[in-house]
């Protein structure tokens, strides 16, 4: 078999080294974008670094020097953190009920498995030897459950409180030039994405040898019963993606509707009452929500492919660098993301518009290559040169560089679904450029091409998907899949980095508006909301193909922990299992879908009545009611997440309990199976459209200028589709791939009691 070059030791060292690390180079780059000043002082002139925050500001006509303006900044940015932190504390008040409710859940079905036993009993997969009691397997699940829901929801918490602090510095900067304020956005970026990878890979690791502590050499229920982490933490994204998109969803689609199409007045006028509820929308939506699901991917990629190492020659040879291979890679991923990064900060200026978008696809591209040759470092460096790994009751032999290749796989999937994505939500390509033409005659036309642009996007993703799927498979079984989905998700720094940084360009663009700053500064950070458009919707491409990797392999993990000997579609529980579960996605999406219609229908009549009821509201002589659109976006997000969570976490409790786990390994495939395609037509469709208006109204080509100007006919059916959109893009969409990983992560969780006392129905029948 061989032993692994790296030592035991160095491995328990150099895992927390990278994740504080990322920690520190986090708080470097806040400190950086904090030197931007939000108050009315003076800047004091110096010459540092062509990348510094403090050259000497020339009075032009940006208005460097105009002091209102900056008050102006600090105070809607004010309105905005506060909007924000108040929402996000009213969602958790709620999610901390359910998230206590659901961990009793967690330890009564765990517990009762034998009976709240405290006698130690054989273990599932090697007979002959004794693991620890069910009963504290259920405590150390529950624990493992609660440190991920509070690591995932401190995420999401962590990365509003970074955007919010950076998108009004952005705005300023953009005074300065584009450079500058693509940098402090970049930078805002790159914390949240930093702060994320780092405290996931340092918390479970810590859990990871706090549990070790009492499991000894019990191995294989100790990281069974890590997969509560997972657990915890995809289950707190569900409410923060659905919860967080439909507050941004109702503000957004309400203040287009009222704003741009009825009163013909500019994106982000401070005379729409919607415009407040509007920004904080882009925080706990694109912002907190996304954070929490990137984590939750994170957390659940690392536990499948842990606990299926655990039941391989690692686990039973208790080889604790070979275990720990997904950890390394994060932490390689850490410090590869970190480099990087300097790319696109310190080492290339950005000097003209036309520069932003490639500047972030380079980051795209340099991590991968990079990452590439990380991950061959650390293959061979922590890996034994052969070993087995456990493939559905047998043992597979695997040699060290096959397990390179997977990981390797997904990375390079993730590329290409990236760059697909791209191509198909980009306005520098035909696709989104044909859909702007078809505004020509009318929103009927447009949103037909919109749709067949979201269903063709879908092609090459499940082709890289499914090539990396089989190629992963065929060299290290269920194994292969789970580090190839964290392969995917190996430079998740960069890829919240880039995927926060459009969100905060969103919000700057909105601040210039409404702090009355000439249209040459709204001009600068449209162009960076436009290219943070386009990597947004990369950003999702990627969660969604690593979602559909992750449920495959938690997938297998929970078909093995069944004891379930082979899943046939043609037996007639699975098959009715396999119907219901393509079902689910269509529901769930109906239930968001039509959360996000209700609430915008409930802010379109607001912003209405105020513009029809407030004199001087359209004169911009008095200020409209923000704090009532606020109001009205928190109630109904609140009050309609509820249902869409609800259906997603009781599902697979009903179904395994009632039905057992041949029906729940059939729902599970079927939700896998049309929850990815819905999810990337949804994010592509929604992404292609909203691109299609910002085409129309920059007017860069003579075909643009031939649409526009704003208000025109072509425009006004660009705003009704990316209206519709908005739903598609930023709710329904991301919250289909939480469903397909948090159902199956799920299943695994309560697999000991569904394989003991499940299929109750069948059993009385």
């Amino acid at each position: 078999m061989g032993e692994a070059i790296l030592s035991d030791l160095l491995t328990e060292i150099l895992i927390p080294i990278a994740a504080v690390i990322g920690i520190v180079f986090s708080v470097v780059q806040w400190l950086l974008v904090s030197r931007v000043k939000l108050s009315s002082d003076r800047q004091q002139p110096s010459n540092s670094g062509k990348n510094g925050y403090s050259d000497y500001l020339i009075e032009e006509e940006e208005g460097i020097n105009d002091q209102n303006v900056v008050v102006k900044c600090a105070e809607i940015q004010n309105a905005i953190s506060e909007g924000a932190t108040s929402f996000l504390f009213t969602e958790y008040q709620y999610v901390g009920i359910f998230m206590i409710a659901f961990a009793v859940l967690v330890f009564l079905f765990l517990g009762s498995v034998e009976s709240f036993s405290t006698k130690s009993q054989p273990c599932t997969y090697s007979k002959d030897k004794l693991c620890k009691p069910a009963l504290f397997n259920a405590i150390f699940s529950t624990v493992s459950f609660l440190l991920g829901a509070i690591t995932s929801l401190f995420s999401g918490y962590l990365g509003m409180k970074i955007a919010t602090y950076a998108n009004a510095r952005t705005t300023l900067e953009a005074r300065k030039g584009v450079g500058k304020a693509f940098i402090t956005a970049f930078r805002s970026g790159a914390v949240m994405g930093f702060l994320l990878a780092a405290n996931g890979l340092l918390v479970l690791y810590i859990v990871i040898n706090l549990f070790k502590l009492y499991y000894g050499d019990d191995w294989e229920g100790l990281f069974e019963a890590i997969t509560g982490y997972g657990l915890g933490g995809s289950s707190m994204a569900l409410f923060g993606r659905v919860g967080g998109g439909i507050y941004t969803k109702a503000a957004d689609v309400g203040a287009d509707l009222v704003g741009k199409v009825e009163r013909n007045i500019p994106e982000d006028d401070p005379r729409n009452p919607a415009v407040i509820a509007d920004n904080v929308g882009d925080n706990v939506g694109d912002i907190a929500g996304m954070g929490s699901d990137l984590f939750g991917s994170y957390a659940e990629s690392s536990c499948a492919a842990l606990v299926v190492a655990s039941i391989s020659s690692f686990g039973i040879n208790h080889d604790f660098t070979a275990m720990c291979y997904p950890l390394l890679i994060s932490s390689m991923g850490i410090i590869v993301c970190l480099i990087t990064t300097l790319f696109a900060t310190d080492f290339f200026e950005i000097k003209a518009v036309k520069e932003i978008e490639p500047a972030l696809k380079k980051q795209l591209i340099i991590s991968t290559a990079l990452m590439t040759i990380g991950i061959a470092i650390v293959s061979w460096i922590a890996l034994p040169s052969s070993f087995t790994i456990f493939n559905f009751g047998a043992q597979k032999h695997v040699k060290n560089w096959e397990l390179f290749f997977c990981v390797a796989i997904g990375l390079w999937a993730g590329l290409v679904i990236g760059f697909v994505t791209e191509y198909y939500t980009s306005n520098a390509y035909s696709p989104v450029q044909d859909v702007a033409d078809s505004c020509r005659t009318g929103a009927a036309t447009n949103v037909i091409f919109g749709l067949a642009l979201g269903y063709k996007s879908v092609i090459i993703p499940i082709f890289a998907i499914a090539i990396s799927i089989f190629v992963s498979f065929s060299l290290a079984a269920m194994y292969g899949i789970a580090v190839a989905a964290l392969g995917m998700l190996s430079t998740i720094a960069t890829g919240l980095a880039i995927d926060a940084y459009g969100p905060i360009s969103d919000n700057a663009g909105g601040i210039a508006e409404m702090a009355g700053m000439s249209h040459r500064i709204r001009e600068r950070t449209d162009a960076l909301d436009a290219a943070g458009n386009t990597t947004a919707a990369i950003g999702k491409g990627f969660a969604i193909g690593s979602a559909a990797l992750v449920s495959l392999a938690l997938f297998g993990a929970f078909v093995s922990r069944a004891a379930i000997s082979t899943v046939d579609v043609l037996t007639p529980k699975v098959f009715i299992g396999l119907l219901v579960g393509a079902m689910l996605p269509y529901w769930f999406s109906a239930m968001t879908m039509k959360s996000v219609g209700s609430a915008a229908l409930k802010m379109v009549e607001e912003v209405r009545r105020q513009f029809n009821t407030i004199p001087g509201l359209m004169e911009g002589t008095t200020k409209p009611d923000y704090a009532t659109c606020v109001k009205i976006s928190t109630d109904a997000s609140i009050k309609e997440m509820i249902p869409p969570g609800a259906l997603v976490m009781l599902t697979p409790l009903i179904v395994g309990t009632f039905f057992g786990v041949e029906t729940l390994s059939g729902v599970l495939a079927g939700a896998l199976v049309s929850g990815v395609q819905i999810a990337i037509s949804a994010s592509n469709t929604g992404g292609a459209w909203d691109n299609a208006k910002k085409y129309i109204e920059a007017g860069a080509s003579d075909h643009a200028r031939t649409l526009g100007p704003k208000g025109s006919e072509p425009h006004k059916a660009a705003v009704i589709g990316d209206t519709i959109g908005d739903p598609l893009k930023d709710t329904s969409g991301p919250s289909l791939n939480i469903l397909i990983k948090l159902m199956a992560v799920e299943s695994l969780v309560f697999a000991p009691f569904f394989a003991r006392h499940g299929g109750l129905l069948f059993k009385i029948f």
